[in-house]
């Protein structure tokens, strides 16, 4: 029963989103998901990728897997790299498919010569919590979330045209 982590490759697909599906269920965000194949694939696997998944295959099934992509620390002076999505499936939990996906990320983290991996968790999560302090995780309680999407996020885009231009 020995867990092989690998990257995913684009006939991964399906199983990435069954995994997103799965998360989002545990995480009670079911009704969030908007990932859909096309535009999943594209970024993941496309011209551009956006970020990178890692799969855990257990006696060749895959049973988890970890979403993440670059950041970059100004104060570091380095990228390092951001764990978007860890997910393992319930019946393989405490089998080291999770730790294992971390333990790759941090190989790839210290190979890329980035200065640190993060990821954020619920506040409710406390197995998964106490999982990440057993690992030597810290948390960062001073700082705190923030996100501008939705029409927020379309009313911060918007610029009048003649905004720096005196000759409107």
């Amino acid at each position: 029963m020995s867990i092989i982590i690998r990257a995913a490759r684009p006939d991964d697909i399906d199983t990435i989103i069954g995994f997103i599906r799965a998360l989002a269920d545990y995480e009670r965000l079911a009704h969030e998901v908007k990932a859909d194949r096309a535009t999943l694939f594209n970024h993941l696997f496309g011209p551009r990728p956006m970020a990178e998944v890692l799969i855990a295959d257990r006696n060749d099934a895959p049973v988890g897997f970890a979403l993440f992509f670059h950041n970059f620390s100004t104060f570091e002076g380095r990228p390092g790299i951001y764990l978007e999505d860890l997910f393992v499936v319930p019946e393989a939990r405490g089998g080291g498919a999770g730790k294992a996906l971390l333990q790759r990320l941090a190989r790839l983290t210290l190979e890329r010569d980035c200065a640190r991996l993060e990821w954020s968790v619920l506040d409710w999560n406390e197995p998964s919590i106490a999982f990440y302090r057993a690992l030597g995780a810290r948390p960062m309680d001073e700082w705190t979330v923030q996100r501008v999407d939705g029409e927020a996020l379309r009313a911060l885009a918007r610029v009048n045209s003649c905004e720096g231009h005196p000759e409107c």
